[in-house]
């Protein structure tokens, strides 16, 4: 076997085998009770993604893949950040949740009468 054969070898086993861990990420997702278990696959899938970009690009011996790899994990970290916040707070910061009485609210300047 060349070094190019085992080298497309070990490229396919690698993705085969991150597709698969894909595929049991998405296994888990569908099956989880809460919304929590989803995410927690979604980022799990996002983290293999990461992953084959940068086997992939380690071994077509392209390294700017790995920029890329690097971009698409921040987006993942700041994307599950963004839903759990979301889940837990009810909004994402950018304004009052609507089921908060109004209160102390700035349009009627603070005075409920």
């Amino acid at each position: 076997m060349s070094i190019l054969g085992a080298a497309h070898f070990w490229l396919g086993l690698t993705l085969l085998t991150l597709g698969a861990g894909v595929l049991l990420a998405v296994w888990r997702g569908a099956l989880g009770p809460t919304a929590f278990d989803r995410v927690l696959a979604v980022n799990s899938i996002g983290t293999i993604m990461v992953l084959a970009i940068a086997v992939f690009g380690f071994f077509d011996g392209r390294p700017e893949f790995l920029d890329i790899a690097l971009l698409y994990a921040l987006i993942n970290f700041i994307g599950t950040i963004a839903v759990l916040k979301y889940f837990r707070h009810g909004t994402l910061g950018d304004h009052a949740p609507a089921d908060q009485d109004s209160a102390g609210d700035i349009s009627d300047g603070g005075h409920n009468g």
